[in-house]
Order: C-alpha cells, then sequence, then structure tokens
C-alpha cells in the first residue's frame, strides 16, 4: 500500500486545535482525523486523540518526541497520557513531549468486542479433557470481536498505525519525528522506520519485540523467559538451603515447589490454589528483590499442607490471573485486531499438542496460556495487509534497551533487533524488568538514554547495566 500524498490532501492539511486535559494542567489534548483505509482515503474516517506537553527550553528545542508503551496497541488506551511521565526529564528540556491513543484504543476510535461468557475454570495445569472447551470459549471471544469490531479490526494494524504517526508529524510541522517506543511500541518504532525512515530522527526501542517473530511465536517466548527466570531463583535458594529448607540445588528446589503445586491441587477449589501459586511464582521469580519472599512463600505454603483457609491467607494478595470482563457488556479488543496481522495455525489440534508441552515444561506464570488457541485461529479477521518486514531505513543510529530476564519480551528478540537496526544495545543484566528507560527507574539506563536523546551521545554497541539486587543472604 504506498503514502498517496495528493489523496490524503484533506488529511494532512487539518487545523490542530489544542486544549487544556482535565487530567494534568500541563497537558494539551487535540483530535484529529485519519482514513480508515490509506488506500482508500475518501471513505470512513478514523479519529485520534493526541497530547503535547511543549518543551521547557523553547530556544534548545530541537523538535517532537512521540512515545508509545504497553499493548499491542498501547498501555490501555492510556497512551495519551504518557508525555506527564516524562514530564520533567532532560528530553523535555528540549522536546514536544507527543503522545496519542493509536486507532482502536482509548479516545481514539475504539475497536470492541463482546465480553464473553467463559465455561471452563481458568487452570494453569488444565487437563486434556477441558482443551476443547477452552477452544470454544475462545471462538465465542473471538465472535463477540465479530460483532463489535466492525470494519475497524482489520484496519487496526501495525502499519496503520505507522501511517497515522506520519499524519501527526506533518500536522505538527515537523520534518522529523524522535520516538521512544517500550513493549509492542518497538514493533511500531521499527515499522515507522522502514516505511518512513527518512523523517525518523533519535529513536530508542525499549523491552523489544523480535523483528521475526510472529505473534504467536512472541506469545510463546514468554513461557520460556519465565522459565528461565523460575530456574534462576531456584538455584540461588538451592545455594541458601539452610536459610531456606526447600533443597540444596536447583532441581530439589523445584521438586519442592512441585509438591506444594500437587498438595494445592488436591485441596479442591477447582485448582484454584495450585493456579493462583503458579501464576506468583512466574511474578516473583522475574523481581529479583523479591526472590526471598517467593522462597519464604513457597516453605510456608509447605508447611500449610491440607489447611486450604491457610493456603489462601498466604496467597491473598499475590499476583494472579486477572479474570475478564463480565458477559455482556464491551470491552477492548485491540489485542485481538493487532494480533491477528501475522498468521496462526488453524488447526486445533496443534494448539493441543503444544498445551500438553507447555503444561509441563512451562506450568508457572500461566505459560500453558502462551500455547492455547487465540481468536486469530479462527480466521475470520483478515488484515488489509501483512505486516511489514523491519528493515533499517534512512535514519540515524537508535538505542534498544533490555532487560535480560523480561519475562514478556524475551532479551532474543531484543538482541536481534539491535543487530538488524545496527543500533547499541544497552542490556540491563540479572533482571527481570519490562518497560525500563523512564519507567522503571534505573538511573543508570536513565542516564545513558537521555544523553543519547538530547546530546545525541551513543554508548558503546553494548553497555551492560546492573538490574534490581537479589536479597542479601548469604549461601551456605
Amino acid at each position: 500500500m504506498t503514502w498517496d500524498e495528493a489523496g490524503l490532501r484533506h488529511f494532512l492539511t487539518q487545523q490542530l486545535t489544542w486544549k487544556p486535559s482535565e487530567f494534568d494542567d500541563s497537558l494539551e489534548l487535540a483530535f484529529i482525523e485519519v482514513p480508515l483505509d490509506y488506500a482508500h482515503p475518501a471513505g470512513e474516517r478514523v479519529e485520534l486523540a493526541l497530547s503535547r506537553i511543549r518543551a521547557v527550553d523553547p530556544r534548545r528545542r530541537r523538535g517532537v518526541l512521540l512515545s508509545l508503551n504497553g499493548g499491542p496497541g498501547g498501555d490501555g488506551g492510556l497512551g495519551r497520557l504518557l508525555p506527564t511521565r516524562l514530564a520533567g526529564t532532560p528530553p523535555h528540556e528540549v522536546y514536544d513531549l507527543i503522545g496519542f491513543d493509536p486507532r482502536g484504543t482509548g479516545a481514539s476510535t475504539r475497536v470492541e468486542g463482546e465480553a464473553s461468557p467463559t465455561t471452563v475454570p481458568f487452570d494453569s495445569r488444565p487437563p486434556d479433557s477441558a482443551f476443547t472447551a477452552i477452544a470454544a470459549d475462545m471462538w465465542e471471544r473471538d465472535q463477540g470481536c465479530v460483532r463489535a469490531g466492525g470494519n475497524l479490526r482489520r484496519h487496526t494494524t501495525t502499519a496503520n498505525s505507522a501511517r497515522d504517526m506520519n499524519v501527526i508529524r506533518i500536522l505538527l510541522g515537523e520534518p522529523a519525528i524522535s520516538f521512544v517506543g517500550w513493549a509492542y511500541g518497538t514493533l511500531l518504532g521499527a515499522v515507522y522506520g522502514a516505511m518512513f525512515g527518512a523523517h525518523l530522527d533519535r529513536n530508542v526501542l525499549d523491552s523489544s519485540v523480535h523483528p521475526d517473530w510472529d505473534w504467536r511465536q512472541q506469545f510463546a517466548s514468554q513461557a520460556l523467559a519465565v522459565r528461565e527466570n523460575v530456574d534462576l531463583w531456584a538455584e540461588w535458594v538451592g545455594r541458601r538451603d539452610r536459610f531456606f529448607g526447600l533443597g540444596d540445588d536447583a532441581a530439589r528446589v523445584l521438586e519442592s515447589v512441585e509438591e506444594v503445586a500437587a498438595a494445592l491441587a488436591s485441596m479442591g477449589e477447582s485448582a484454584s490454589l495450585r493456579t493462583a501459586f503458579d501464576g506468583v511464582v512466574g511474578t516473583l521469580s522475574a523481581a529479583r528483590g523479591r526472590w526471598q519472599e517467593l522462597g519464604v512463600l513457597t516453605g510456608e505454603l509447605g508447611k500449610a499442607t491440607g489447611d486450604a483457609e491457610r493456603a489462601r491467607e498466604l496467597l491473598a494478595g499475590q499476583s494472579r490471573w486477572r479474570p475478564g470482563t463480565a458477559a455482556g457488556g464491551l470491552r477492548d479488543a485491540v489485542l485481538e485486531a493487532v494480533t491477528c496481522e501475522t498468521e496462526w495455525p488453524a488447526d486445533l489440534e496443534v494448539y493441543y499438542r503444544d498445551m500438553r508441552d507447555f503444561r509441563d515444561r512451562y506450568p508457572y506464570g500461566f505459560g500453558v496460556m502462551r500455547a492455547q488457541p487465540w481468536v486469530a485461529a479462527f480466521g475470520t479477521c483478515t488484515p488489509v495487509e501483512p505486516r511489514p518486514a523491519i528493515t533499517r531505513g534512512d535514519y540515524p543510529t537508535g538505542l534498544v534497551v533490555q532487560a535480560d530476564g523480561d519475562p514478556l519480551d524475551h532479551c532474543p528478540g531484543a538482541v536481534a533487533m539491535a543487530e538488524r537496526l545496527g543500533h547499541p544495545l544497552i542490556l540491563v543484566t540479572d533482571s527481570g524488568a519490562h518497560e525500563i528507560y523512564r519507567l522503571g527507574g534505573n538511573p543508570q539506563v536513565d542516564a545513558l538514554v537521555d544523553a543519547y536523546l538530547v546530546d545525541g551521545e551513543l554508548p558503546p554497541a553494548r553497555v551492560e547495566c546492573p538490574g534490581e539486587a537479589r536479597p542479601s543472604i548469604p549461601a551456605d
């Protein structure tokens, strides 16, 4: 699909009207129109919500810094509020901070799905007998997207969001934009560079997707990333057996974990206690500073064998699977739209096979979810075009930032992205952090990225920064 300046004249000559935001006195908001389908710009239109915080020092201003985190699509429809999280930082001195809700999200024209009921209680280790019902529930979820998503669903793609960004650039009167993208934002930034490289200036990709993985591979990699964190935690605990009493090596520690999981499952309650525990193991093993907490919790749960009330008390307040929207309403369905832009197997037996494998190898952090059928398996959403290939466009060298234990965007993806684009890699070591620069409280990373965005100072090809310290418990 080409970029037709003449056909887009109406959209490229809009007048921006900025109004104060009710959320923050420093934030201005505006709305623009973009075509639903860039191949047919005279057709339906989509509205986008933009935000701006002006640069502190107009004399040093070097342009605009657009940003997006979370997703796919953005962080819960709050992209227009992201500039408030960068306000007061060194880049704010020299850039207008620009946020936006990508098409389908937030205050922009939304792509929605009907909230559908589930017939199977959530189980981190579902039996084979539940597989067909899990698939049927996902089919109902997909049908809810079909009914409520309309034509917008198939036009909610990464490529169209990149085109929307270029409209934003033109309306702001900028020859180029600088960009910081976290998580899904790394894909959007890389695609924008591939499509509109002549208009991309400084750029930072933090917690990166893999440039070559489809969405199914990206999902599956999360299960492996979580398991790597669990294995590192078990090794650390095994060297401190006198403190934790869970075993004197990683294998014995994991045996203790599995004994706790089995005991919790035997307490009934539809395996909800075991499911909660599996989620906690996956979550806390990523947070190095909470490794002691996870070890102590595992030990306490081991002592609570047969006492469901005590187990519930110990697991209360810990991270667990978030319930979905109640049936009958509408919910944001941009995730279900964007992830259809790469191919998924249509044969449900492929998913069932992988679910058995993931149930055994990656039970922690709900690994089986990364293998089960997804709405894209049913072929009801055919995007208007495939996701563009990631190539280095004609733009300045940027940065890739990544934690080696990121449980959501597996580290090999960032390594591959840095190599593909020729960008230096800032690697946060021994860390399960996700979305680091200015969102994760790592001052060394913040200083390196600030120096690049403000002064153009590139670090060496690979820089390692320490992550959160492990608890100070001496080894045996």
